[in-house]
């Protein structure tokens, strides 16, 4: 079932199939090359001309911009752990670059749930999201856990 991130705030909210669609997003050209220039100033991310002799053959969004878009489709206010990259856990690929007029949506599919083991108030979820372009070309995979709170139970 295809549903809006608002939806799922505990644990308990999320089962295994469950889909979560993120808004679209339109990557421009000064947009990418002002985010590129503020943290990723490498010639094919700032540069036109110059991307165009570099191994991407053109101007590309950074990966750093584009993951928001993604991990966007699942964001709730119970997640409780960071989403750093490196981190055990998740895994990330780039399948093909983002180029200025490309727009993306990104979809998180529930993998796995469980409850903490060892911590009663939260539970682990293991997501996969994919984000395609407007051609439905697939542009970007992640792999990922989250640790989300679960529903506090009502007094009596």
């Amino acid at each position: 079932m295809l549903r809006d991130c608002r939806d799922a705030i505990w644990f308990e909210d999320y089962h295994v199939g469950d889909a979560f669609e993120s808004a679209t997003v339109t990557f421009t050209e000064p947009d990418i090359i002002d985010f590129g220039k503020r943290y990723d100033p490498q010639p094919f991310h700032i540069d036109p001309d110059v991307a165009k002799a570099s191994p991407f053959a053109g101007l590309i969004a950074s990966g750093t911009q584009i993951l928001p878009l993604v991990w966007g489709a699942i964001m709730a206010p119970g997640f409780l752990n960071g989403r750093a990259l490196g981190a055990p856990g998740i895994a990330l690929e780039f399948k093909r670059p983002v180029r200025p007029g490309d727009t993306l949506i990104a979809i998180s599919c529930v993998l796995e749930t469980r409850p903490s083991a060892t911590r009663r108030d939260r539970g682990h979820v293991r997501f996969i999201s994919e984000a395609t372009n407007q051609s439905g070309d697939l542009v970007v995979t992640l792999s990922h856990n989250q640790i989300i709170q679960r529903r506090p139970k009502s007094p009596d």
